[in-house]
């Protein structure tokens, strides 16, 4: 097969638009081994990491990524690759939210959320203007509270159990490290409770104050009104 470098190109993006990303892979790599130097090989290395991605390949498009910006630090395309990154950790982990039925949501490993949270974080640090950005932004305010959520969904767990140590732990964490997501709320009602059983009053009622600060129209605090028990023991 002695085609040119643009035959080659065109073949593999042909091959791309019908979904044949396998054959387009293949493609694209013999074009940047029989022509390492050059726009084409450079464009090459981005579409193969894409057509990774869109074969669901997790690992194989991250190092496609990964290399291009190694090689290619200062490339005028370099922030869709960390935008690409970002995408592809996001997409693995959608169900951070979701409630699986009998599963211990301490078994939940969220590292491609953060991962992927970083990745647009670079990306909206270093390319403030890239046409990127904007969704990048919005993505990582969506994985902010996904993050959260998954902090309190696990001091829950914890709570519910009697693993007060453990419940104060998590849900001290998420406070700490999401201080505007939506599910810090329940955070600091969990430490409340969790205070409470551990009979660490001060910390209990530190705990409530900031919540009644931040939160002071907070549902939980409704059926503790006019009652003779505090509030928080009648969850």
């Amino acid at each position: 097969m002695g085609w040119s470098a643009s035959k080659l190109y065109a073949e593999a993006k042909a091959a791309m638009a019908d979904g044949a990303y396998d054959k387009a892979i293949k493609y694209f790599e013999k074009l940047e081994a029989r022509y390492p130097y050059g726009r084409y090989a450079q464009q090459a290395q981005l579409e193969i990491a894409y057509a990774y991605y869109k074969q669901q390949e997790k690992a194989q498009a991250l190092a496609a990524c990964d290399r291009f910006i190694r090689l290619h630090p200062n490339h005028p395309n370099v922030d869709y690759v960390y935008y690409l990154k970002g995408l592809i950790n996001f997409n693995e982990d959608l169900g951070l939210l979701g409630h699986v039925s009998m599963q211990d949501p301490t078994e939940r490993d969220p590292r491609a959320a953060r991962e992927s949270f970083e990745d647009f974080k670079i990306l909206v640090e270093k390319f403030p203007q890239s046409k990127y950005a904007e969704d990048a932004r919005l993505r990582m305010a969506y994985l902010v509270n996904a993050l959260a959520s998954h902090e309190v969904h696990v001091a829950r767990y914890y709570l519910k159990r009697g693993a007060y140590v453990a419940a104060a732990n998590r849900a001290q964490h998420a406070v700490k490290t999401y201080q505007d997501a939506p599910a810090i709320e329940e955070a600091l009602f969990i430490l409340v409770k969790a205070y409470d059983a551990l009979g660490m009053n001060d910390l209990r009622d530190d705990a409530e104050r900031v919540m009644r600060k931040n939160f002071p129209n907070s549902e939980y605090f409704k059926r503790g009104l006019e009652r003779a028990e505090p509030w928080w023991k009648l969850w």
